[in-house]
């Protein structure tokens, strides 16, 4: 893991003299929207916070290496001040991170507030003369002739650092993403970097963290894409079906995305990648998506009647259940440091609230219904038997609930409790200065509270001697369970930038071949000597003893990616064999590569044999058809900067590397002989 602090006087967004072809679908650099602006404070913060990490990290070195008395006490006063200013600093990121109400709705109706997730920021990084080195020494290819290609790509990492809260926001993500995977595979051999450093700041504390390793960009590329997610889920109106409906499919799409980022990479260097937060996050959002299901099931059934209301209480159990857990969960080291104050203040209020809801709604259906003796009884009575964790004590079912009494005295011990743990709500709320703030969640407990406190007045009677006892625990029971919906990477399509380089299978960083040669041939009586083999390039699969290509210098095993001047990295076989019947008496030219390893000139030998594609004899201008067979290529969309073992199994798509070498007199019936 490396961490390395960045240099302050980076600009973290696009200024406005950049060009507009930068801007592209999905991206709002200069967006002046409460989130946004609330995204560049952010920025400004991470900066000041690595400003002062910087001068910490200076004045500890000089305090450990002085000895003289003087000089430490006033490195040990600039330590204090530092200390000072980056503790003042953490706190205004921690407020920023708690304005939770700049995500939610702008609707003016009564909801409780969700917890979005801000967007991790990073840093200006310039590709440009890595790529181009690598261009020249891996692929002998002249960066220059490749400005536009990088171009591309750089505008495209400058676009998805400040995505919009859209469905085209989150494509421009995993389109960036994508093309990671390219160039991953185009310039970053095994066991090497680009030889850059990729910059990001923790989504929560500001830290700046920075690694060579691509799959550090990928990461947080991911994270962000879970972050955004958050961020819409929380400003849907959840107080239609539709709203809530695609608040859930966020909410599921940002726990996929986080538990994928957890399940496949490993030793991440900031805290908000690591496997404790994660796991926390996904948790989080898992609970905001079952009360995004309760909420569904309000307004989907508002029919008023005895189920209605053992279901409500049951689903409100049920969230808090897992609000509990997202509690606990957070309180453990190292995230109880780590997380705001106000989140897991908020998560324990929901937890309180939502127990509430479940003794409100189990008094409601005790309280506002009776039920009738026959088949009404036996449906009620099989539904309460699974309604509390533990039956009443002392009390037949059956008898319960046709005797109006023992249901009041049942649905008052459930408004006492439910009153109780919305006055404990209300108290752990008043604790958290910034959650007082949030006019939203107080109004929303304040009208539960006095909404079970109206009902247990009515049921309060003067006259009423017993004690009210505590109300047994609910069961906690959901009519849909939430999904972790891993990211589809597949399905924003991408086309490879650096496409020109050829086909990836062939033309990537894991290949290294010889510098290309350049031949010209002349025809001869047999033709020019050689037998070519597939394609997309083209393969020469064997060499006429004494031939022209043999006199030439060409080799068995060698690619042709040009003739006469013309690409011919992605041409076909029948293309290449056009383009060498067009020559004329004065021969053709040439240009060939060969992979430097005889291992690895095997490998594409027994790769070619299994890839067979139209071939066509080329004798006295004479052709024969041949049939195609396509072979589909497999591409994965994630390489990881620590990938799990995969127990030893070797992947399909990759041949098993293997002696063939064919003489020319075996040509085989999927070759063409020139």
């Amino acid at each position: 893991m490396i961490m390395e602090a960045a240099p302050a006087d980076s600009n973290l967004y696009p200024t406005h003299h950049e060009k507009d072809d930068s801007i592209r679908k999905g991206c709002d650099p200069f967006a002046q929207t409460q989130r946004s602006k609330l995204q560049h404070r952010r920025a400004r913060i991470n900066q000041q916070i690595n400003k002062e990490m910087r001068m910490r990290a200076g004045a500890e070195n000089l305090f450990r290496a002085t000895t003289n008395h003087k000089v430490r006490e006033t490195v040990a006063l600039e330590l204090s001040y530092v200390n000072s200013n980056l503790q003042l600093l953490k706190e205004e990121l921690e407020e920023l991170n708690s304005s939770v109400e700049v995500y939610q709705n702008e609707s003016d109706a009564i909801s409780v507030p969700m917890i979005p997730l801000g967007l991790k920021e990073t840093k200006d990084l310039d590709l440009a003369e890595p790529l181009k080195d690598f261009l020249a020494d891996h692929y002998g290819e002249d960066g220059s002739l490749y400005e536009k290609e990088i171009n591309e790509l750089m505008n495209l990492r400058q676009a998805m650092r400040t995505p919009s809260r859209s469905e085209a926001g989150l494509e421009l993500l995993m389109e960036y993403y994508n093309q990671l995977y390219f160039l991953d595979n185009r310039f970053v051999p095994t066991n090497r970097t680009l030889g850059v450093f990729f910059h990001w700041y923790d989504s929560l504390t500001g830290v700046p963290s920075c690694q060579r390793a691509l799959a550090f960009e990928k990461g947080s590329v991911l994270f962000n894409m879970g972050a955004l997610y958050t961020q819409i889920g929380a400003r849907q109106d959840r107080l239609t079906v539709h709203g809530v409906e695609t608040a859930i499919d966020a909410f599921q799409k940002a726990a996929g995305c986080f538990s994928y980022l957890k399940e496949n990479f490993s030793n991440a260097p900031s805290l908000d990648m690591s496997a404790a937060s994660l796991n926390m996050l996904v948790r989080l959002m898992i609970a905001q998506v079952q009360e995004c299901i309760f909420e569904k099931f309000v307004l989907e059934n508002p029919q008023n009647n005895f189920f209605s209301q053992l279901q409500l209480a049951q689903e409100a159990a049920r969230v808090e259940d897992v609000y509990t857990l997202v509690y606990r969960t957070m309180m453990h080291p190292p995230v109880k440091d780590y997380v705001p104050f106000s989140w897991t203040t908020m998560v324990r209020v929901k937890a309180e609230h939502f127990k509430a809801l479940s003794h409100y709604h189990a008094a409601n259906a005790l309280c506002d219904f009776s039920t009738s003796p026959g088949q009404e009884l036996m449906d009620h009575e099989k539904a309460f038997l699974q309604f509390h964790t533990t039956p009443p004590e002392g009390l037949n079912i059956s008898f319960l609930l046709q005797d109006q009494e023992e249901r009041r005295k049942l649905g008052k011990a459930h408004l006492k409790t439910a009153v109780m743990k919305h006055e404990e709500a209300m108290r752990i709320h008043g604790l958290c200065k910034i959650l007082r703030k949030m006019d939203i969640l107080q109004e929303v407990l304040a009208l539960a509270h006095k909404r079970s406190l109206s009902n247990y007045s009515d049921i309060d009677h003067e006259e009423d001697f017993f004690e009210t006892g505590d109300a047994p625990d609910i069961q906690p029971r959901t009519q849909q369970k939430p999904e972790i919906k891993i990211p589809v990477f597949a399905k924003v399509k991408v086309t490879d930038i650096f496409h020109r380089l050829g086909p990836l299978s062939v033309f990537s960083a894991k290949h290294r071949w010889r510098p290309a040669q350049k031949v010209h041939l002349a025809r001869g009586d047999d033709g020019f000597g050689f037998t070519l083999r597939g394609d997309s390039p083209v393969l020469i699969a064997g060499v006429v003893p004494g031939g022209c290509a043999d006199c030439a210098g060409v080799k068995e095993g060698a690619y042709i990616v040009s003739v006469n001047g013309e690409d011919c990295k992605w041409a076909k076989h029948s293309d290449v064999v056009q383009l060498l019947k067009d020559a004329g008496k004065e021969g053709v030219d040439i240009e060939v590569v060969t992979f430097q390893s005889a291992d690895m000139h095997n490998m594409v030998l027994d790769k070619k044999t299994s890839m067979l594609t139209s071939s066509e004899i080329l004798r006295g201008n004479k052709e024969n058809g041949r049939k195609t067979i396509v072979i589909s290529k497999h591409s994965s969309t994630l390489f990881l900067w620590n990938r799990k073992n995969n127990g030893g199994k070797r992947n399909p798509n990759i041949p098993n590397i293997s002696a063939l070498q064919l003489p020319f007199s075996a040509v085989q019936s999927n070759e063409s002989m020139y």
